[in-house]
């Protein structure tokens, strides 16, 4: 049986939110300003609710408040003025985003956000619903870390059931001794342990879902990572013509399963033989999608205003091929970035996101180029952010 994106607030009945409209983005970060600049652009209104000051997404609002996610009826109260919420990212509690149901339409639905938030529930659906994943146990004890080794062997991967993210909250298990100090290390109640994949490349699809539900995805992408950060992202993924057309179904047929509203981001694995492994859900849009917004006739972001507003789904064709490479606040380290040589590079466009501290490993902005192939857009972007910073940024890698 699928998650049916529904909320039960007084609003549910319309189905078209006309420009003009208030849509709410809770959380303040890099996505939700690009949503909230896409939703202006066609004429909407937004307010951005966020439990700090000072995020990036404030600066594109019509309206901003500062909300604990855990005040159920406060965050209800701002909701009532907003014809239709969406989210920035996962992490939130679902009982906010159910607070909020009650007064307004809410997509994607609190049920999808529980399911995806917690890595032990999203392999449970996806494994209930047929979808290939890697070979997993949920661990609650680290006697059931034992057990799930014995069964799958080493190595594997430790994750923690929530809240994990650029990889963080994860660890690889090479040997027995490993087991106690990762248990200790990750001090999570649930986890997941994975059997170590030997993947030949990771691909992710952004995929849309509307409220008749009509879906539409974009071409994969190929992500290349350093520090378990996503580094470059580039489109289309070098994959064969059946491979790529079955990641756009699987990509589909998981936001119909989960009756999403909105947008999406399957991450696969792609084994040396083909096959695809679904390894998360991202129930917003994310960071390899980023490369839309030159590259797509349809951004990942106007995509979302679609998906929830009612409104026809773009159309996800690509315009050229395109990379994205993304901009870390390890590039500070000698000072402000030299820009203009950055953007010296012919067909490079710069995205800073606002933010304050650039620290270490923190998401400060990226870099896209459009160009005939994607060989020569990796190695624009990847050229481009050299010389921003020479001393720091070495061979497509930020250190």
């Amino acid at each position: 049986m699928s998650i049916v994106d529904a909320t039960t607030g007084p609003r549910q009945a319309e189905s078209v939110l006309r420009p003009g409209a208030m849509l709410g983005v809770l959380g303040g970060g890099q996505l939700g300003a690009m949503f909230a600049v896409a939703a202006r652009r066609m004429g909407y209104r937004v307010t951005v609710i966020s439990d700090v000051d000072g995020v990036p997404a404030a600066r594109h609002a019509d309206r901003f408040e500062v909300v604990n996610y855990n005040d159920l009826e406060r965050l209800a109260a701002v909701a009532a003025k907003i014809d239709a919420v969406t989210f920035e990212f996962e992490n939130v509690p679902a009982d906010a985003g159910r607070a909020m149901a009650a007064v307004t339409r809410v997509h994607p639905s609190p049920d999808v956000l529980s399911i995806t938030q917690d890595r032990g529930r999203e392999k449970a659906f996806l494994t209930e619903h047929a979808f290939r994943t890697t070979p997993h146990r949920l661990v609650e004890s680290r006697e059931s870390l034992q057990q799930a080794v014995a069964d799958l062997g080493l190595p594997g991967v430790l994750k923690t059931a929530s809240f994990g993210y650029d990889g963080r909250g994860q660890m690889r298990l090479a040997a027995d001794a490993d087991l106690a100090a990762a248990w200790n290390t990750l001090a999570a109640d649930r986890c997941v342990y994975e059997a170590w994949v030997d993947f030949a490349m990771e691909v992710s699809v952004v995929v849309a879902r509307g409220l008749k539900g009509d879906v539409a995805a974009f071409a994969a992408s190929l992500n290349a990572h350093s520090r378990h950060i996503l580094d470059v992202a580039s489109c289309p993924a070098p994959l064969t013509p059946a491979v790529a057309a079955e990641a756009k179904e699987m990509a589909c047929c998981i936001a119909e399963k989960l009756g999403l509203v909105g947008v999406a981001c399957i991450e696969f694995f792609v084994t040396r033989d083909d096959q695809l492994l679904v390894n998360e859900i991202a129930p917003r849009p994310h960071n390899s999608g980023h490369l839309t917004i030159e590259a797509a006739a349809t951004s990942q972001f106007e995509q979302q205003v679609r998906a929830v507003c009612g409104l026809p789904l773009g159309s996800t064709a690509c315009v050229s091929e395109a990379a994205m490479a993304n901009l870390l606040g390890d590039l500070w380290s000698e000072g402000e970035p030299d820009w203009a040589a950055a953007l010296a590079v012919p067909g490079v466009r710069l995205h800073l996101y606002g933010k304050g501290a650039a620290r270490p490993g923190r998401k400060m902005g990226h870099l896209t180029a459009c160009r005939p192939t994607v060989a020569d857009a990796v190695a624009a972007v990847i050229e481009a952010r050299r010389r921003a910073a020479p001393a720091v940024a070495t061979e497509g890698r930020v250190y």
